[in-house]
């Protein structure tokens, strides 16, 4: 029998999830767990002194059906094996609780396993399943999965609690008034309050259960609760006084000049903002600037469509001797005035065996990294390249000539790569890599992330094939 083989010959059993086993007919062998994030069942498939004992393999694929109590099987392995006494090739056939399975074209040689589904009996009532998009459970601040999610009002937007506390905070630093609402950091309505929601928090553990790759580094978790002072529910913003039908008249010589530090809102540099003229908060320094729609000057990253104050103030002739609340220009510059010197952190989704073959690749091609980009970046403003795994806003509308903050540059770099480590042919990879075999679920592996031996052994630049006929 001809079936995939394991990544670890002992894989560790799934912890979350599991819905369904395999149960030998023989006790001296383990069972087999089934669980939902991880359809392919890698097992034993022979006894002990049979040919191929005490190896594990993929041999078959096991899914939910359309009820509590029945499921699918299809074969994986290259031979037949038996459903319920019917010999199986590679077509998908219906399982029930109960249903005889035997990994190979017989039984001699062969365990022989009973189907089981675990729980079923009020899973659907215990097991509600929300279907949401994981890009409409991620922070605007950070953009990453939420942490300890908050939710403001009136707009009801989320975010983490550690960013949008330190949000809170810078928001406050030149406000006489520390109770004065805040900007929602997403739609810039005034924030009137702020909770943790214990809802959207238990979500939250479920995508983190179901896509363990989302899952932040234990140091970046601990800065995020440093910066957390959402404990409960918090008031923002001074409140009516119920007792009067109407407010008192605000004095007239009260300014808010001192509560919105935009330097152009004291004339500076020769212009004075309007009266009532909508400013944008910078994601960077947490600053003001005046919104200037009609400017050339970008004011907006294309890739993630954050305020960023850099480029405009610099266009000004302002920089950080001016006024401290102001970014360094080289936190949003155009792709074309980005430096680069080294790989970013994140590049191949953190696979640190992939970034060391992109690495060794770009040294034999005996040019810079910068030389390297430049020409990917022509192949791109040519259109020569699939966008579609670009994980940037406007994908279509961006150019050398558009502004990315570092965040966005970082991941059009990844994209830039993976294109590159693509089109290379086999025989220039480095030896340890031109004769690894592609993973089947390419560079959306999640095990890839956890399980070390699985991202060293296969390769994963490369578009996922499961599935695929």
């Amino acid at each position: 029998m001809d079936s995939g083989e394991c990544s670890n010959s002992k894989p560790p059993a799934p912890t979350t999830g599991v819905w369904a086993k395999l149960v030998p007919t023989d006790s001296a062998y383990p069972e087999v767990a089934v669980a939902e994030d991880d359809a392919v069942v890698c097992s034993l498939v022979a006894p002990a002194g049979a040919a191929g004992a005490g190896e594990e393999l993929s041999w078959c694929e096991i899914r939910r059906g359309g009820d509590a109590s029945s499921a699918t099987i299809r074969n994986l392995s290259s031979d037949a094996i038996i459903v319920d006494g019917r010999v199986i090739q590679q077509e998908v056939v219906d399982i029930k609780p109960g249903s005889q399975i035997v990994p190979g074209p017989q039984k001699e040689g062969h365990l022989v396993y009973t189907f089981d589904i675990t729980a079923a009996k009020d899973h659907d009532k215990n097991n509600v399943k929300i279907v949401l998009d994981i890009e409409n459970a991620k922070c605007s601040i950070c953009l990453n999965l939420w942490h300890d999610v908050v939710t403001v009002a009136p707009c009801f937007h989320n975010f983490c609690n550690g960013c949008f506390s330190e949000w809170l905070r810078r928001s406050s630093t030149n406000s006489r008034d520390k109770s004065q609402s805040a900007a929602c950091p997403q739609c810039r309505t005034a924030v009137q309050s702020v909770g943790r929601n214990h809802f959207l928090h238990n979500i939250e553990e479920a995508i983190l259960q179901a896509f363990s790759s989302l899952q932040r580094s234990d140091e970046e978790i601990a800065m995020l609760e440093s910066y957390a002072s959402v404990k409960s529910n918090l008031v923002l913003g001074k409140q009516k006084n119920q007792s009067r039908k109407r407010p008192l008249p605000r004095p007239s010589d009260e300014s808010d000049d001192s509560e919105l530090p935009c330097p152009q809102c004291t004339e500076f540099v020769g212009f004075r903002c309007s009266p009532g003229v909508a400013h944008l908060q910078c994601n960077g320094c947490g600053g003001m600037m005046p919104a200037r729609s009609n400017n050339s000057i970008q004011q907006k990253c294309l890739g993630c469509d954050r305020a960023f104050c850099g480029a405009y103030w610099y266009s000004q002739g302002v920089n950080s001797s001016h006024c401290s609340r102001i970014c360094n220009q080289e936190t949003f510059r155009r792709i074309s005035q980005h430096d680069i010197s080294g790989l970013p952190e994140t590049l191949h989704g953190g696979n640190p065996f992939e970034k060391d073959i992109t690495e060794r690749c770009i040294q034999q091609s005996g040019k810079t990294l910068q030389a390297v980009i430049s020409e990917w970046i022509t192949k791109f403003d040519n259109k020569e390249l699939d966008r579609s795994r670009l994980q940037l806003n406007n994908v279509d509308t961006i150019t050398s000539r558009t502004h990315l903050c570092n965040h966005c540059y970082d991941k059009f770099i990844d994209f830039l790569l993976y294109w590159f480590r693509v089109s290379m042919p086999r025989n220039l990879l480095p030896p340890d890599a031109a004769n690894r075999d592609s993973c089947w679920y390419g560079f959306m592996c999640r095990t890839q992330h956890h399980r070390p031996d699985h991202a060293k052994k296969l390769n994963h630049v490369c578009r996922p094939t499961r599935g695929n006929p």
